[in-house]
Parts: structure tokens; C-alpha cells; sequence
């Protein structure tokens, strides 16, 4: 097969032959039809995000992917040969202790037991066929009937899914997602809409982004472009909601302030609840007394449960989550470098696919 090898962090990344792996006990061989490339894999690549953690060998990357079941070993019971399935990146060990470790399969490792985990199972997506544990992989269902390039385009939403179901989201909530102009950010307001969401309210600071973001649905998406004062930006989400929210998703990327995501905390309702998922290079301040006095809820979301692929496919199958807003960019997994570079400046809206199989 052809596989894309990473030397390390920063090191040679290159196209190699490899052998099909076998599949192992207690996983599946997958021949990969499609996989969606993350937005900074360029930098990942290069090593310039010194927070993710590698194996000590060369490795395949790459994240989430969707393709055929090629064989299965032992110990796995209900995927089958030739089943169309899901990937997911986010693997957690399967063992009945209090506090399992969990790694991103192709990506990172963080702690001592995670990274025996990655030197374990190293190996990502971006090749043609990726031997995966079985618990990261779900059934496509009738989502098989469509495209594989289509089923790629759902793993824009399911990040965004699993900080929204750690959020208790109920139909009819308001809900305030700061950072709305990134992909994530997007993800996350289609799919509140999709769970019920009576009001989204996308804050970010690009307006231009946030009026396209609106035309989701008109009237019931509204924005709030940040200004960075918390003050003024806590009042003009609270006006946008109508009094307050329910619940703030926060997916601000690398925020070199805490500004926005602390107006999304003070735009709550008493008894709201503020999602953290993004990342943010300095401390958040949390005020100790007004958490207190309004009963506010400060949750933390690493990824999605092992469930969430298929009830976001729940979502699609039913009509609630619509994906043709997000458009594809089709890359043959042989023009990497140049999927990389358009991931790099890719829109909101735009999402690159490789193909696995091109000729």
C-alpha cells in the first residue's frame, strides 16, 4: 500500500510502500476510501505546535477517516469484511480503571500510560489501508448510501458534537458559541441547530464570516462581532439572546486573552453552563463570587463518546443536520503537501478530503 510516513515532528515527511497490515486482536484492517484533513496540519507537520506529543519512530498520521472493512481479528465480534465504517481518531483504553488514558490515533499522546498507548497503536489515516482498534470504529449504517466524500465532511461536526452533549443541550435552548467563525465554530452552530437550539448566537471577530454563518438560518442565528472589551461584549450577547443563554460553547483556538470566552461566561442565565473545548495560551479568570451567586456550570470537553458517530448520524439520516453548507476540496492522497496548503487558508465552509484512491 501507499502510506505517507512523518519521521518526527518537524522531520521528513514522504510517500513510502508499505505491507497491508494484518489485522490484530481486537482490531480491523480498514481500506480507506476518504479522511478529512485537519486545518493545521501544516504546522503540525513542521513542528511548530511543540504541544502534541508523537511515537519515537516513524509514523502514519492523519485523524479521522471513512472506509471498507478489509479483515478483522480476533476478539471483534460485530464489524464485519466489507462493512462501510467510520474512524475515529480519539481511542481510549479499554480497561475498567477510574481515570483511562486517551490518544488521538495519528495525532498526539499526552501522559505516561497515553504514550504507551500511541507506541502501541502509532499509526493514523493518511495511508491506503490503517489498521485501527475496534472500539474507534463505528458502523456507517445507512449513511453508507452516500458518498464517502460526504460521510468525510460529518468529522467537521463531531467535535463539536461531543462539547454540546457535555453541555446538556435541550431543544429550545439558547446557546452562545464563541469562536463561531473557525471550522470547529461553524460545526458547532450546525449542529446546535440540528439538537433543537431555539437561538444560536455566533460570536467571533470577523464579521464578514459571521453574516455567512448567519444564512444557516436566518433569524435564528444572529451575531455578535467581538470587540474584545468583555463588558461590552457580555451586554451585546445577553441582548442577542434575549436575556441570557443556557449554555455557551467556547471553541476560540489558541486565544492569546481569555476576552471572549469570559463574555460568553457572563452571558449567561443563572444556572447557565459555559463548554470549554478550544484553547487559550493564558490562565482564565474566573470570578469566584459571580460563578458562586449565579450557579454557572464551567464544564471541560476533551473529543466526543464513544456513541457520538452514530447519533450524529441519527442527525443526517433524520434531516436535522444538513452538511451541503460545508464543501469539499478533493485531494489524491499523493498530493499531500498541496492539501496541506489548502487546508492552511481553507474558509469556514470549505473542507479538504483526500482521496484515497485516485488513479
Amino acid at each position: 500500500m501507499k502510506a505517507w510516513q512523518l519521521e518526527r515532528l518537524g522531520g521528513a515527511l514522504s510517500l513510502t510502500d508499505l505491507p497491508i497490515p494484518e489485522a490484530r486482536p481486537g482490531g480491523v484492517v480498514v481500506r480507506i476510501e476518504a479522511s478529512s484533513l485537519m486545518s493545521y496540519m501544516k504546522d503540525y507537520v513542521a513542528g511548530n505546535l511543540p504541544i502534541y506529543h508523537t511515537p519515537d519512530r516513524p509514523f502514519i498520521p492523519g485523524g479521522n477517516g471513512a472506509g471498507i472493512v478489509h479483515s478483522v481479528g480476533s476478539g471483534v465480534w460485530h464489524l464485519q469484511p466489507g462493512q462501510r465504517v467510520v474512524l475515529s481518531s480519539h481511542f481510549v483504553a479499554q480497561e475498567n480503571v477510574q481515570n483511562p488514558a486517551e490518544i488521538l490515533l495519528g495525532v498526539t499522546a499526552n501522559g505516561p500510560t497515553a504514550h504507551r498507548m500511541q507506541a502501541d497503536w502509532p499509526d493514523g489515516t493518511l495511508a491506503e489501508y490503517a489498521s485501527f482498534p475496534a472500539s474507534a470504529v463505528t458502523p456507517a449504517g445507512e449513511m453508507s448510501k452516500l458518498d464517502a466524500f460526504d460521510i468525510a465532511l460529518t468529522m467537521r461536526c463531531i467535535v463539536p458534537f461531543g462539547g454540546l452533549l457535555r453541555g446538556r443541550l435541550a431543544a429550545g435552548d439558547t446557546v452562545v458559541v464563541s469562536g463561531a467563525a473557525g471550522a470547529y465554530g461553524t460545526g458547532a452552530v450546525m449542529v446546535a441547530l440540528a439538537m433543537g437550539a431555539g437561538r444560536v448566537i455566533a460570536v467571533g471577530r470577523r464579521a464578514e464570516s459571521l453574516d455567512a454563518i448567519c444564512q444557516l438560518a436566518p433569524g435564528r442565528v444572529v451575531r455578535v462581532v467581538a470587540t474584545g472589551d468583555v463588558a461590552s461584549d457580555a451586554d451585546a450577547i445577553r441582548h442577542a439572546c434575549g436575556g441570557g443563554a443556557h449554555l455557551a460553547f467556547d471553541m476560540v483556538g489558541n486565544a492569546g486573552d481569555p476576552n471572549i470566552t469570559m463574555a460568553a461566561l457572563r452571558s449567561l442565565r443563572k444556572g447557565g453552563r459555559l463548554v470549554l473545548m478550544g484553547s487559550m495560551t493564558v490562565p482564565l479568570p474566573v470570578p469566584y463570587t459571580e460563578l458562586m451567586l449565579n450557579g454557572w456550570e464551567i464544564l471541560g470537553q476533551f473529543m466526543y463518546p464513544r456513541d457520538a458517530y452514530g447519533r450524529l448520524f441519527d442527525l443526517v439520516r433524520a434531516g436535522l443536520l444538513d452538511m451541503t453548507p460545508i464543501r469539499p476540496i478533493v485531494f489524491p492522497l499523493a498530493a499531500l503537501p498541496e492539501a496541506m496548503d489548502a487546508a492552511a487558508t481553507s474558509s469556514n465552509f470549505e473542507c479538504v478530503v483526500m482521496d484515497h484512491h485516485a488513479e
